[in-house]
């Protein structure tokens, strides 16, 4: 019978038969009840998520208040309290249906009356990233409880919308802060939503905990009884509880590389950045045009050609990401797929460029001094920091670090400006108009973190960025952005040195987890844990 005879045939058939009972004995039946214990440092002033767009915030409050939208596995966005969406072919009209039937967890109905508030009010007014993103919504119509239509002056793209709605659509309910001091309201750190879990207590310095919504739209869900958030600021502390069992997880790279590095090797954990692939991040290299020396372009391509950047990742970062070509990521939809390093580590090419500039070695060797402030996000940022000195002090260049805290750095950075080069962490958020290109475009209000603050201005960059946020071609929006990275590429007003995603350590009792492209911000509402 060909090439095949009666004794294959009968064994594919068997099989056949066979493998699907396999795989169903490897899948688990989840188990309903616990509590999974988080690792959380960094404590927020506030866990609304319509007034402050951070992880801090998300990993959190993204389990009792919820967005318009959110992210699958694959990085597609899928309805949460909106259920469709349209675009009028002219992109100044937007349209958004309702899931019905949904409860505040003090029992009210939510309606398209909660969405207009929270637009108008927080996502426009407040909301970091968002100002920006809404800055030509004009106004917002509720023709029914569950229909919203936002109108804009200029075209907004929809998929530009709906990509930073997934962290800029959460949802909090309008009568409990309409006619309050909203950034003194007492629900941004006690928060009412529409999720899961409902807040029960929040111990500063110490802990946080949620318990299960009984009345939760998604019916059989969630899984678990409880949450709670262990307030843990030192990392090697924060390592021994997770080895101890008296902590399930840690996400966000919230341990030191060297206790991650070794949970790699413990199978009682599971180390991955699957699920966190929305949260691309870069190590970051900002430069002060306001010092003639930065100004000169020379100067800023010696400095980046002094840093060997594959030898940081490998050496500093245990192989967690790689060098970054760019200001958009590689695994996004607007990556330049040409895109490449323009200019990598040469440090004979930096000395050249700082001589051809008009720097020459005194006689002690050293060109001259730069200030460095560094805003502490993670520990690799004083690690980069040092590199960074001790890399161009090879070609003459002396760095003086000073050390602040994040609030004295943001300061000295954003607002006084005291500083010739900065470092620290930018956070990509699926679209390059969502908070990529604030770091580029000009008119940023004095102060605002994460912002062009640099003394810098091209208006060429200010008209693409621009021209891009209000392009509803999809094709004519990409080559906007790949114009726009070739600039930045080459004339380096900023420059993102790594391109690297969050890491998580589970315990392996734990199931369902990072099953979406922002886990660690979702919901949690299909988590659960063997007991």
């Amino acid at each position: 019978m060909n090439s095949f005879n009666i004794k294959q045939i009968f064994i594919i058939g068997l099989l056949s038969i066979l493998l699907p009972f396999y795989s169903m004995a490897d899948e688990k039946t989840p188990q309903r009840g616990g509590t999974l214990v988080v690792h959380y440092s960094g404590e927020q002033r506030v866990l609304n998520p319509a007034l402050r767009a951070s992880t801090g915030v998300y990993e959190v409050s993204g389990k009792v208040v919820e967005s318009l939208v959110d992210l699958d596995a694959d990085s597609q966005v899928v309805p949460v309290l909106a259920t469709s969406w349209t675009s009028s072919a002219d992109g100044k009209t937007i349209t958004f249906k309702l899931r019905e039937g949904v409860k505040w967890h003090d029992g009210k109905p939510f309606t398209s009356q909660d969405v207009k508030y929270n637009a108008l009010e927080f996502w426009k007014k407040r909301l970091n990233f968002s100002t920006a993103l809404q800055l030509n919504l004009t106004s917002v119509d509720t023709p029914d409880d569950y229909t919203v239509v936002f109108n804009y002056s200029r075209p907004m793209p929809l998929d530009l919308l709906l990509r930073a709605l997934v962290d800029l659509g959460y949802v909090v309910p309008k009568h409990l802060y309409e006619g309050t001091d909203v950034l003194n309201n007492p629900y941004n750190t006690a928060p009412v939503g529409t999720g899961p879990f409902k807040f029960v207590e929040y111990q500063r310095g110490q802990h946080i905990i949620v318990e299960r919504n009984p009345d939760y739209w998604r019916k059989g869900y969630p899984y678990l009884d409880k949450i709670i958030w262990r307030i843990i600021d030192d990392n090697s502390s924060a390592s021994a509880a997770l080895e101890s069992g008296q902590i399930d997880l840690s996400s966000y790279s919230k341990l030191s590389l060297a206790d991650i590095n070794r949970f790699k090797q413990n199978a009682k954990f599971e180390v991955l950045t699957k699920g966190s692939q929305a949260n691309i991040f870069n190590n970051t290299l900002e430069f002060n045009f306001r010092n003639p020396i930065i100004a000169n372009l020379n100067v800023r391509k010696a400095i980046v050609q002094s840093l060997d950047i594959p030898f940081f990742t490998d050496d500093f970062l245990y192989g967690f990401g790689k060098p970054a070509t760019g200001i958009i990521p590689s695994s996004n939809a607007f990556y330049p797929k040409d895109s490449k390093i323009i200019y990598p580590f040469d440090r004979e090419k930096a000395e050249q460029l700082l001589d051809e500039a008009g720097y020459q070695r005194k006689a002690d060797g050293t060109r001259f001094n730069l200030k460095l402030v560094h805003i502490n996000n993670g520990e690799d940022v004083p690690l980069f920091a040092t590199f960074i000195q001790q890399s161009l002090a090879e070609v003459g260049i002396n760095v003086v670090i000073v050390n602040l805290d994040t609030a004295g750095a943001l300061n000295a950075v954003y607002k006084a400006h005291d500083f010739d080069i900065a470092t620290g962490w930018h956070q990509y958020r699926g679209d390059p108009a969502v908070s990529t290109t604030v770091w580029l475009r000009s008119g940023s209000p004095d102060g605002a973190p994460w912002t062009n603050q640099y003394g810098w201005k091209s208006e060429t960059v200010d008209q693409l960025i621009d021209n891009a946020a209000t392009e509803i071609d999809p094709v004519k929006r990409k080559a906007l952005y790949v114009q726009l990275v070739d600039i930045v590429n080459r004339e380096l007003p900023l420059w993102f040195a790594t391109e690297r995603e969050f890491i998580s350590v589970v315990n392996t009792k734990v199931h369902n987890h990072h099953n979406t492209a922002r886990w660690p911000s979702s919901s949690w509402f299909d988590v659960w844990i063997e007991h």
